[in-house]
């Protein structure tokens, strides 16, 4: 099995360290707001992943920790705590507002067939390890105090661009980012900030009441965990820059060992070709997605239609496209589940390598979901149905139960009443002519009548509902 590894620039074999179970860290959500399928696809990359390496026959110990304190508005040490702002806002506990959005991440990962982590690490449930290993640094001689907290002294460490590959400040962005102010370098980052009177989180330290900096709670929860080094860390590409590379910073000076063998990043998720961005009204959640109608398993398979270090252009169109091929996918497949078998080893031999092949090959998901489309093309057979529900084991497009499904809707003749015609057909007028508010309230009247819309690319599907 070979993985692009961003330390190397290179795809690298991957071996487990111990030779069986991948270790495997991924930075989580920061639990403020509603996750939008913009975070979502890094999560959908790191499902394949792990279950892309269980393909190769190795186990995984995966961790997955969620930020409930120090992410400040910006990445460079700038603002409030994105916690506390929302807090404030809508006038509840931070960890009221943690919980919120904690359990909307894994709701939107379920829908998504995401498999949870063996471990959901909350960053305030690590504070002691985090001033342990803040501790370790400044007792090597890493750290110093500003006004406003404990800072890494990047100068210090010598391989601080062993990850974003420049050769120094100059070269980058991320180094020219703010104003010095007390820092003694551009790229130092805070490791500890001390409390003003009026902060809802704080906690007492050798340094003083504060609270974490946004970095160092990933490297306290993978070492309490894993130990000075483990597998894989995974991220979207945005933390290569900053976050990752202070993480490297802050624990390779402590341990004097790399923090993972391999680090893995995905791209970013565009929307019409342009940035998703809160201020251009175009981040989406699932449930905005369920809302227009779309099955988020949709969006699952849009995903795993292209690389997952490739840019991706989100738009309506492509996920009517996607939500098609998805549903004519079960369709076919369909057309086997009842037959009789074959039994043809060597056939199934065949596809097996060559599924395993593109899995192994830096996550082909693309050429993997070929290779079903080859298989539901051929003859009726039960064999096939048999090997595309092995390949959805990784995949996970939910496909077993969406032919059970299938099958119970087709052979169940549905009258579908005159007035739910004539309500669907001015639905589609209404989006044609860009009034999708109107559109999206006369969906609701549909489904009050006990009838589900799910629009097509020719045009939509009407459903009883059970």
């Amino acid at each position: 099995m070979k993985l692009y590894n961003t330390l190397t620039r290179s795809k690298d074999q991957f071996i487990p360290i111990d030779g069986k179970t991948a270790r495997i860290y991924s930075c989580g959500p920061t639990v403020y707001s509603s996750p939008s399928i913009g975070n979502l696809r890094a999560y959908i990359f790191t499902d394949i992943l792990k279950k892309a390496i269980e393909l190769n026959g190795f186990e995984v110990f995966d961790i997955v920790n969620t930020t409930d304190v120090g992410h400040l508005q910006s990445d460079a040490d700038e603002g409030e705590d994105k916690i506390e702002v929302a807090a404030r806002k809508a006038n509840l506990d931070p960890m009221a507002i943690a919980k919120r959005y904690t359990d909307e991440f894994f709701d939107a990962c379920d829908k998504l067939m995401i498999r949870r982590p063996k471990i959901t690490a909350p960053a305030t449930s690590y504070i002691e390890q985090m001033i342990e290993h803040i501790a370790g640094l400044e007792k090597l001689g890493y750290t110093y105090n500003t006004s406003d907290g404990v800072y890494f002294d990047s100068s210090r460490f010598t391989d601080y661009y062993i990850l974003s590959k420049k050769k120094d400040s100059k070269e980058d962005k991320a180094g020219i980012r703010v104003a010095l102010g007390e820092k003694k370098n551009a790229n130092d980052f805070c490791l500890w900030r001390f409390a003003k009177p009026t902060a809802l989180q704080k906690w007492q330290s050798p340094w003083g009441i504060g609270f974490p900096g946004w970095h160092i709670e990933c490297s306290a929860i993978a070492r309490h965990h894993f130990g000075d080094t483990f597998d894989i860390h995974t991220g979207g590409v945005d933390h290569i820059p900053i976050h990752h590379t202070n993480e490297i910073a802050q624990t390779q000076a402590l341990t004097n060992k790399p923090v993972a063998n391999f680090w893995i990043h995905n791209e970013f998720v565009m929307v019409d070709g342009g940035k998703m961005s809160k201020s251009l009204g175009n981040v989406y959640t699932v449930t905005n997605l369920e809302e227009r109608g779309f099955n988020p398993i949709a969006f699952r398979y849009f995903v795993l239609g292209a690389h997952y270090r490739t840019l991706l252009n989100f738009t309506f169109d492509a996920l009517i496209g996607a939500q098609t091929s998805y549903d004519n996918l079960v369709k076919e497949l369909s057309k086997h589940a009842s037959r009789a078998s074959t039994n043809n080893d060597k056939l199934a031999h065949q596809y097996r390598t060559r599924f395993v092949e593109y899995m192994s090959d830096d996550l082909n998901t693309s050429r993997a979901l070929a290779i079903v489309w080859e298989l539901v093309k051929l003859s009726p057979d039960k064999l096939v149905y048999d090997l595309v529900i092995e390949f959805d084991q990784v995949l996970s497009l939910g496909l077993e139960n969406a032919v059970k499904q299938y099958l119970i809707n087709t052979n169940v003749k549905i009258e579908i009443p005159k007035l739910v015609k004539e309500m669907a057909d001015k639905r589609i007028q209404l989006k044609k002519d860009k009034q999708f508010a109107d559109a999206d309230k006369l969906r609701e009247e549909i489904k009050y009548l006990g009838y589900e819309i799910s629009d097509t690319k020719d045009g939509y599907e009407i459903t009883k509902i059970n």
